[in-house]
């Protein structure tokens, strides 16, 4: 399967087996709309199935990342709904978080000024974040007037920053500075704004010229082994493993070694 970039609702384009994927209201900050939020929960769902994606980066826009969900399209509508609406809604934006940890490709988010709440979960929820000095990320829930504990936060951020500084950021709704967020362990590392986007294609194009069916392995092994014991782990592994080493791509890791060549894999 080939992946669509024909999309409405956010920009997308696919060059060298990249994805590259950025919310497209740079005027307002790029906020989520109802719109958005499905749009990239199918499309991330799609990813599974196509051959033509190595790895993503979730690009940041006008030097911001996302404001989060809309005041007037999002917030104030939901004021006025059901509570079997509002559910609708909530999981619908939950759906986004698996869509993205279950996708099989890595996914790098270029985070630069503005990301807070809907905006840091998608953060929170790619494998790897590269930040600027000025990114600005806030877990802002409890400023509106709800729970911290949305769209997975509580499970995934202390995975990431640890247990004690999620549970500033989620019952404060402070910004966490991009210091904080590079000592912390949420961003991979800090570079200036106009190096951004080419630290993250530069990040993405590494991952890419690996291997695709390993890499595949290693993200789902990453999230279903939050809920294993160590020995059901290391069984897990042991499985994942001996599937990886009955692809073509190891045998061409072992060809280009003895040969003192360096392997280019196809991902089969």
């Amino acid at each position: 399967m080939t992946m669509r970039t024909d999309v409405r609702h956010f920009l997308c384009r696919i060059e060298g087996g990249i994805a590259t994927i950025a919310l497209d209201r740079p005027e307002r900050k790029n906020p989520l709309t109802f719109d958005s939020y499905a749009e990239l929960r199918d499309w991330f769902r799609d990813l599974v199935y196509a051959d033509d994606v190595k790895a993503v980066v979730f690009a940041s826009n006008g030097g911001n990342f996302s404001s989060g969900g809309d005041v007037h399209d999002i917030i104030g509508p939901l004021t006025r709904m059901s509570m079997k609406e509002l559910l609708a809604f909530t999981r619908m934006t939950g759906d986004l978080v698996k869509a993205i940890v279950n996708c099989g490709k890595p996914v790098i988010a270029a985070v630069d000024g503005i990301c807070v709440g809907a905006g840091a979960i998608i953060a929170m929820a790619s494998d790897l974040r590269i930040g600027t000095p000025e990114a600005k990320t806030a877990f802002l829930f409890t400023r509106v007037g709800l729970a911290g504990c949305d769209m997975g936060a509580c499970a995934i951020l202390p995975r990431i920053i640890g247990q004690g500084r999620a549970a500033e950021l989620l019952y404060t709704g402070r910004v966490m500075t991009a210091e904080e967020a590079e000592r912390w362990g949420f961003f991979n590392r800090l570079v200036p704004g106009d190096a951004l986007a080419e630290a993250a294609q530069e990040m993405a194009a590494r991952i890419a010229a690996g291997p695709n069916f390993g890499n595949m392995m290693t993200k789902t092994m990453l999230a279903q082994e939050w809920s294993m014991s160590i020995d059901q782990a290391i069984e897990a592994e042991a499985q994942a493993q001996a599937i990886c080493m009955q692809t073509q791509d190891f045998v061409r890791a072992y060809e280009a070694f003895v040969a003192k060549e360096k392997p280019v894999f196809a991902g089969d």
